[in-house]
């Protein structure tokens, strides 16, 4: 994905005539992060926009226990740090990139003058909002009413269509990620994915590997959200 495509993708300027994308996107600039580095810590200054052209970074906090809670993962054409942007506070979580990746960097003091100018922005802007807090409160519903064997099938069917890998093609798809990070994003422990991981091996639902998971029956995976969804 190219800069301009991103910035047309992005719901906050998706409304843009090409000439204010153009103007805009001559502010901007590229950062790449390694594996393992960190774009923002909860607590640093929200100065600046990124939006996600290649790679995936997980965005994370910490929880009353002292233990890491991931909020969820990002991949490309999504937007990070766009609340603290608005509002000029701190960053509400720390972003770590899992993969080599790069971003589309605009910084908050080209930002704010523009979308004074450019109502249609805003109100993409509050959009995409909206949508990043329904997104937290489903979540949160979820783990309270949801047993584990459905959060698991629904986040693993929600990765395997945002970041999943087809080795072959039209085969199984193949999910990468370690069973902490999975176990964060459904707000358990790592033990008990694991056990869940390997009763659904057993039944040939999935394929287990070092930091990968092969959904080889996704619809089985369905039937068991759609079961707990009821």
């Amino acid at each position: 994905m190219d800069r301009r495509e991103l910035l047309g993708s992005v719901l906050i300027f998706s409304s843009l005539r090409e000439k204010e994308l153009d103007l805009l996107l001559q502010a901007t600039t590229i950062k790449r992060l390694k594996p393992k580095d960190v774009l923002c810590r909860k607590g640093d200054p929200g100065n600046q926009l990124y939006g996600v052209l290649s790679g995936s970074l997980k965005v994370t906090t910490t929880g009353t226990d002292g233990k890491d809670v991931m909020f969820g993962l990002m991949g490309p054409g999504e937007v990070i740090g766009e609340i603290a942007i608005l509002d000029g506070e701190e960053r509400s979580a720390t972003v770590t990139a899992l993969e080599s990746t790069e971003l589309l960097t605009l910084h908050r003091r080209e930002l704010t003058p523009f979308l004074e100018t450019n109502p249609r922005a805003a109100i993409g802007l509050a959009g995409v909002l909206a949508a990043r807090v329904r997104q937290l409160s489903d979540r949160a519903e979820d783990r309270q009413t949801m047993p584990l064997p459905g959060r698991l099938a629904k986040r693993l069917l929600s990765l395997a269509e945002q970041f999943g890998e087809r080795p072959i093609v039209d085969g199984p798809v193949e999910i990468r990620m370690p069973q902490q990070d999975l176990a964060d994003l459904v707000g358990t422990t790592r033990e008990s994915v694991n056990k869940q991981l390997r009763a659904w091996e057993q039944e040939g639902i999935v394929e287990l590997g070092r930091s990968r998971v092969v959904l080889k029956q996704p619809e089985s995976l369905e039937a068991v959200m759609a079961t707990y969804e009821l």
